[in-house]
């Protein structure tokens, strides 16, 4: 089975990891393979009874290896991932949470708590400004005070607990790029809801500073990787 999935081959690793989970039923890895082979034929956008049938063959199995040992941090990833994948965000989320507080150094969890926070400001956002007229690159903030409370109300919490978790996963990698690229996101979000164009644009500058900062980590990480390209 091992082998099968190794090689990408994972209608045939789930046979023989089924088999190896019906000779023993208490084998703990067999059953996190199964669900892993399960999942790795899940296909994230695709529609068809046989993905969402994959997805929940993953799911289950997921579920049952999480029941038999609470603290499975690689399977709590991988079930936060295909709920992220699904755009279940509140449940992504809901595992994501419980993933960095048993393993408080997953800066990928804290990165795509991140992502969940921005994806599930940005839309509303977006409509909102359309409604009112506001082409996406107008500058801000929302010019209609009701609006804009009401945006405010809902998605700035989860804009700043947004931010907070990716400064988390910065503290553990500091040339994180793609966090950095998200707290500019996340700063553009937080200036359309601010209450002044001062406070707008404040919050402008920040996101301009985090999209220099991240093209300048490209930049180092690039160099630093060109010389091992060479050899």
């Amino acid at each position: 089975g091992v082998l099968a999935f190794k090689n990408g081959i994972y209608p045939v690793a789930v046979e023989h990891f089924k088999t190896a989970v019906a000779l023993d039923p208490t084998y703990p890895v067999a059953k996190e393979y199964l669900a892993m082979a399960y999942y790795m034929q899940y296909v994230p956008g695709a529609i068809s009874e046989e993905n969402e049938r994959m997805a929940k063959m993953a799911e289950d199995g997921f579920m049952q290896v999480l029941s038999e040992d609470p603290n499975n941090a690689v399977t709590m990833a991988y079930l936060a991932q295909l709920k992220f994948h699904q755009k279940k965000l509140d449940e992504a989320e809901t595992w994501y949470r419980k993933l960095v507080s048993i393993d408080p150094n997953n800066k990928s969890a804290y990165y795509t708590l991140g992502v969940i926070a921005w994806t599930k400001s940005f839309t509303p956002r977006m409509e909102k400004r359309a409604e009112l007229g506001m082409r996406p690159d107008d500058p801000g903030p929302i010019k209609d005070k009701k609006a804009r409370e009401e945006l405010k109300a809902k998605y700035l919490p989860v804009i700043e607990a947004g931010l907070q978790d990716l400064n988390k996963a910065l503290a553990l990698d500091k040339e994180y790029d793609d966090a950095m690229s998200y707290m500019n996101l996340l700063y553009r979000e937080r200036a359309d809801l601010a209450d002044t164009p001062a406070a707008y644009k404040s919050d402008v500058e920040v996101a301009d500073q985090w999209i220099d900062k991240t093209m300048a980590t490209k930049k180092i990480k690039a160099a630093r990787e060109a010389p091992k390209s060479a050899m």
